[in-house]
């Protein structure tokens, strides 16, 4: 579902409006911010633990949440889409998941923060697909779906916070139409790895629109979506509030406006899919063996 943000009416005499368009980038640095300003996650950076799960959305809020600067965000991400296809990050390359306790920075796995969660803690994981029911999943080329299949029986048993910031761009018309259809062993062709598509039932959906909602108090909307030469992806919203709500959602706007793209990662796990002859199971071995996955006997042969 999406994150209730419990932002009052504005009585019709009183609304301005602003439109604003913004790039995926854009996007994720607004989403952070908006994630960062939640009352649930700035409660765990006071006292409790955070885990920001794997993704690039996720790399921003790592910044926003540390103040500290992550040079290659794809590399915060196990899976992207680069060059037109499903590809991963080498595990070598994989920068390590942050974990905070109390706000600091602490060197435990996520795996161990998670034995230690309580109800009011936070994991924050990045998502592939959202759609206009708040209805949140991602992408898992793992056999035993990823990084989330190790934090979703945590979170359900403990009614922990799970948030996922997930951009516009990712909107599907439906999460569990979409689940249905994919599958690691699903595909015989695939233009890079192919994957699951794993809902997250509990999730708290946090997209450009809670986003400025929380940040600022201003109602949006999106109203279109696309872009050429640089602004593919581009997300299109109204701005409704009062005047003092639409001149700090400005101001919010001026302040992110030039984000830089994220950057292309050093290395994918598998070259071209037309080297493979798009052959989704020859693709989909090369990562099992890079990522150390057991390899099912019939796969194997």
């Amino acid at each position: 579902m999406f994150y209730q943000t419990r932002i009052p009416a504005v009585e019709p005499a009183d609304p301005i409006s602003a439109l604003v368009a913004l790039t995926p980038s854009e996007s994720k640095r607004v989403i952070a911010k908006g994630v960062a300003a939640l009352p649930e996650v700035k409660r765990a950076m006071e006292r409790g633990l955070i885990v920001v799960g794997r993704g690039t959305t996720n790399a921003f809020v790592v910044e926003e949440l540390t103040g500290e600067k992550i040079e290659n965000k794809s590399h915060y991400a196990a899976g992207f889409i680069v060059d037109g296809e499903l590809s991963a990050t080498p595990v070598v390359s994989l920068i390590p998941v942050v974990v905070l306790r109390d706000g600091k920075r602490v060197g435990i796995a996520p795996s161990d923060a998670l034995r230690d969660f309580g109800e009011k803690d936070v994991s924050i994981k990045g998502a592939s697909a959202v759609d206009a029911d708040g209805n949140v999943a991602v992408c898992a080329a793992s056999p035993e779906s990823g990084t989330i299949g190790g934090i979703l029986p945590t979170v359900l048993a403990r009614r922990s916070y799970l948030i996922a910031p997930v951009g516009l761009e990712k909107l599907v018309p439906s999460v569990p139409q979409a689940c249905d259809a994919a599958g690691v062993f699903h595909f015989r062709y695939s233009t890079g790895l192919p994957v699951a598509l794993v809902p997250m039932p509990n999730a708290l959906a946090v997209t450009e629109v809670q986003a400025f909602e929380v940040l600022t108090g201003a109602k949006a909307v999106a109203i279109a979506a696309g872009g050429v030469a640089g602004s593919e992806g581009t997300i299109v919203l109204s701005l409704t509030g009062k005047a003092g709500q639409i001149e700090k959602a400005m101001a919010l706007v001026q302040a992110i406006k030039g984000e830089p793209s994220v950057g292309r990662p050093a290395a994918r796990v598998t070259p071209a899919a037309a080297s493979f002859e798009y052959d989704a199971m020859e693709q989909w071995k090369v990562q099992a063996v890079d990522a150390k996955w057991h390899i099912p006997s019939g796969i194997a042969r």
